[in-house]
């Protein structure tokens, strides 16, 4: 086995839920109206930090598609999936996309874009 390189990616980003390792940039997010069996599911424009298993026939609320699951690089955990060819025309606009699952992965922001929403007093507020 080689030896394994990460993309460490610059902004807000998806990362795995169960390593922290980081998959997708919140820019590269096309729609949250995406389900899976589990649940809700991503649809993003681009994944880093994944190997993906071999292509198989599955059928999926919108048709049959091609598709191969997909597998944080770190921890080997589903993440979810990529679509490799779509049978319905309408769909074809997913080929090469890749799906996230929600409850696979977390929200993550840049130190820089983190805001603390918690309450808090100042020594005003005390005299």
């Amino acid at each position: 086995m080689g030896r394994l390189f990460l993309l460490n990616l610059e902004g807000r980003t998806y990362n795995c839920k169960f390593c922290k390792t980081q998959l997708a940039l919140v820019d590269d997010l096309i729609s949250r109206a995406f389900h899976c069996r589990r649940g809700k599911a991503y649809l993003f424009n681009n994944v880093v930090n994944v190997t993906v298993g071999p292509p198989e026939e599955r059928p999926m609320i919108s048709g049959m598609h091609t598709v191969a699951d997909i597998f944080c690089c770190c921890c080997g955990q589903m993440v979810g999936w990529k679509y490799e060819s779509a049978h319905d025309d309408s769909q074809k606009y997913k080929e090469g996309k890749f799906i996230l699952e929600r409850g696979g992965i977390i929200d993550r922001m840049d130190s820089e874009f983190y805001m603390d929403t918690r309450t808090s007093t100042s020594d005003t507020e005390d005299a």
